[in-house]
């Protein structure tokens, strides 16, 4: 077995299996070892179920065996943030609300990955509740980056890129709500994708902003992307904001589509308060795509400068009311400091609760009341009309738009924590893709002067994940970025 086995992608992985130079259960197990050997460090996981990972891994070489492979997936472990419901294993959201909390039922993306024969490997540490930037909310430990362990790795779905970028793990899901999935991709140096909101279905996944939330693939590459997509996406009677529409082959489609693209640049995303070295890395991977034929134009988003604010009354609004139901009476934590009902409500959220959790609360409460939801509630969701109509309308003219993802990179850990604002702006230019409904991808393009990950992100038309994955699988072969690893 290569000494580099933690680090192969998930096509380099299927050759093993498929040649049987590698079972599933040693390939499991190697990760298990993994996991134990550097996860002390990183704190990517919440949990691990061995027993249950290797006797799936188990069941997976028995059909291969047999001539039944169930395809790409079959045999490959994969982690799970710890928001996404997998059926009698823990579902703690990080969060002391639910710490002791076991799901009942599969999420519909843990019923697809079971069908494909995924080993389910563990569940990966986020910001509680999806609140958060850097995986510092969790209520269980700060998950660091592979990169620089005294730096964050992202959030809110900081666990799940951190676990791929250390090897504990090929292929992961996470959450974005509003860049969690592409933020912590770019600070770890990994391939991170959100899908066009209705395009997987959110059944089973524990609700922050339910206009907003979308599951979402990490990956060693973009192909390791597309095939856990495939996989995972499609329309769910189950979720009634899943959309009904045909899912192309994603992997075909990478392997087939070629280009020229016409690219958009977004010049609003270049300006005050991107990194220099972020903004450099960028530029070069915007030549790169011109090199290759690409016709790029530059284009406007006007409204992209009232995004952070809308998402932080639309996001807040809709946490409000989702996590009204963890009450303290049903499933979750139930204070012992309690003489009536109204102690029993109001102690149990008090204890249950971060401080960032509570705060979006009491936020999204406020610009829902009597009085104030006209001048804020409302008025945020005519912005965001107006934001989207930004995208539809640079997509007249282009195929896609080439921005940075974050406009820096991974922070120290504790560095924000006490200017909220600068821990919000870290999502700046991720946000507008979920208030728009569109698809993102973030894919490495270089390290700066430390050494640290930085991240191309790649925005798309509705449902054009397809072409998203191409263009960015045709950036990924022509450079070495994702066969750079953290050295742990």
């Amino acid at each position: 077995m290569a000494d580099d086995l933690h680090f192969k992608t998930l096509t380099e992985l299927q050759s093993l299996l498929s040649s049987g130079d590698m079972s599933s259960v040693e390939l499991t197990q190697a990760l298990i070892n993994r996991k134990e050997a550097v996860d002390p460090q990183v704190q990517a996981f919440n949990s691990l179920n061995t027993e249950g990972a290797l006797a799936e891994a188990e069941a997976a070489d028995q059909r291969r065996a047999a001539g039944e492979i169930k395809g790409p997936l079959d045999g490959i472990p994969i982690g799970l943030k710890d928001v996404i419901s997998v059926k009698d294993r823990p579902l703690t959201c990080s969060s002391k609300m639910l710490e002791d909390f076991v799901s009942p039922y599969d999420a519909t993306s843990t019923a697809k990955l079971k069908h494909a024969g995924a080993v389910l490997f563990g569940r990966l540490n986020m910001d509680e509740f999806a609140m958060g930037s850097s995986t510092e909310n969790s209520a269980f430990k700060t998950t660091f980056n592979p990169w620089d362990l005294e730096r964050v790795a992202g959030g809110s779905s900081g666990g799940s890129a951190a676990a791929v970028s250390a090897g504990s793990v090929p292929v992961s899901l996470g959450s974005d709500t509003g860049g969690s999935i592409r933020q912590p991709a770019s600070f770890c140096g990994v391939v991170g994708m959100k899908p066009t909101y209705g395009r997987v279905s959110r059944f089973g996944l524990v609700a922050y902003a339910s206009s907003l939330d979308q599951i979402g693939p990490f990956g060693r590459s973009v192909k390791d992307v597309a095939s856990v997509l495939q996989a995972i996406a499609g329309h769910d009677p189950k979720d009634s904001t899943s959309i009904e529409q045909d899912v192309p082959d994603y992997s075909a489609a990478v392997a087939s589509s070629k280009g020229p693209w016409k690219l958009g640049v977004p010049k609003e995303y270049f300006g005050e308060g991107l990194d220099p070295e972020v903004k450099e890395s960028v530029q070069k991977a915007i030549d790169w795509y011109a090199d290759q034929g690409c016709e790029i134009q530059e284009v406007s988003m006007p409204n992209m400068n009232l995004a952070v604010a809308t998402y932080y009354i639309i996001a807040t609004a809709e946490a409000s009311s989702n996590l009204a139901r963890f009450d303290g009476v049903r499933y979750t934590h139930r204070s012992k400091e309690i003489e009536n009902a109204i102690d029993l409500y109001f102690k149990s959220r008090a204890e249950g609760f971060g401080d960032e959790v509570k705060l979006r609360i009491i936020l999204g409460t406020y610009v829902l009341s009597s009085g104030y939801y006209d001048a804020y509630y409302l008025r945020a969701q005519k912005v965001r009309t107006l934001i989207r109509q930004d995208f539809m309308k640079a997509y007249e003219q282009v195929d896609a738009l080439l921005t940075p993802t974050s406009p820096f990179v991974s922070f120290k850990a504790g560095e924000k924590n006490e200017d909220p604002l600068a821990m919000y702006l870290s999502d700046i230019y991720t946000i507008s893709a979920n208030l728009a409904g569109i698809p993102g991808l973030s894919l490495p393009c270089g390290l700066n002067s430390e050494g640290l990950p930085i991240g191309l992100q790649i925005l798309g038309k509705p449902f054009g994940e397809a072409d998203l994955l191409a263009i960015g699988n045709a950036y990924e072969e022509a450079h070495d970025h994702s066969n750079q690893h953290p050295k742990l």
